[in-house]
């Protein structure tokens, strides 16, 4: 697959079909980026479970915190990472050691790694690398462009919102 580009319907139907989230490095500092990314995740509907050893037992953003994947309790649809892309091929070992597998691996802004992007997609798992799920829901939900951030959708006409989480917020014409 080609990473430097993701189509639309590539995002939003990773966005439609995930329920539950690992964030690998998220913070309890209430103004890093993996912190508002996990609460607006949260505040989306979507079962969030923050990864951090220095945080295990201890909730961030209102989540139970757990100190590596193998702790989680549950299996997740998506891992979310929030780490150098240096750190990215040892995570990916223990992704391929979780079962079942999650459907997707999200490496955020700045954070790429090609070699193990291919060894999760062997495996069947979807990735995206260098994007924020966060900025790509707003985004394709039209939410950042009221902020006016671009949003590749010019239009002078109010969206029309639906009701309900995970919905991208807008009603099909």
């Amino acid at each position: 697959m080609n990473h430097d580009s993701y189509d639309d319907s590539y995002i939003s139907g990773i966005l439609n079909s995930v329920r539950s989230v690992a964030i690998v490095g998220a913070s309890a500092n209430d103004v890093r980026p993996s912190f508002f990314v996990a609460k607006y995740l949260i505040d989306k509907g979507y079962r969030v479970f923050p990864i951090n050893p220095g945080q295990a037992g201890r909730e961030i953003a209102g989540a139970m915190t757990y100190a590596s994947l193998v702790d989680l309790p549950e299996s997740v649809d998506m891992v979310d990472i929030f780490r150098a892309s240096s750190a990215v091929p040892g995570i990916t070992d223990q992704i391929l050691s979780m079962d079942p597998l999650p459907k997707v691996v999200w490496m955020q802004l700045t954070v790429r790694d090609d070699a193990s992007a291919a060894r999760l997609e062997e495996k069947g798992i979807k990735v995206v690398m260098n994007r924020c799920p966060k900025i790509e829901y707003g985004r394709l939900s039209r939410e950042i462009a009221w902020n006016g951030v671009n949003s590749r959708v010019i239009s002078s006409k109010k969206p029309v919102l639906r009701q309900g989480f995970q919905s991208f917020g807008i009603r099909q014409k």
